[in-house]
């Protein structure tokens, strides 16, 4: 969850016990839950309000849910035709040596402009 582990959360929960003390402690978790439901209910709004205001376009679009709006999809299947990129499996041997991309004595481009 976030990333964090067992300890992580346990230092947290410690942390919180002594800060606002076990009386308090359960009024906040209900603050707390209440808030997440919150603002679950509002991605969800906002979501259902999105597909409602788009729902041709998207339909013309051939994208008949909103969750197929994934950036990347899109991209990948406009560039590619609706095709999933084959995986290209390489072993150690077949990687270029480090700094061999350029013929030896050449200079990379530098742009003075850019800097």
């Amino acid at each position: 969850m976030f990333g964090l582990g067992f300890w992580e959360i346990a230092a947290i929960v410690v942390v919180a016990i002594i800060v606002f003390g076990p009386d308090r402690l359960p009024d906040l978790a209900r603050q707390a839950a209440g808030f997440v439901k919150t603002v679950r209910r509002m991605a969800e709004n906002a979501k259902t309000e999105l597909t409602n205001e788009l729902g041709d376009d998207l339909k013309d679009l051939g994208l008949d849910d909103i969750t197929n709006l994934d950036p990347r999809k899109v991209v990948r299947e406009t560039l590619l035709g609706g095709e999933t990129p084959a995986k290209v499996e390489t072993s150690a041997s077949s990687q270029p040596a480090p700094n061999s991309y350029l013929p030896e004595g050449v200079k990379a481009p530098f742009d003075e402009e850019a800097t």
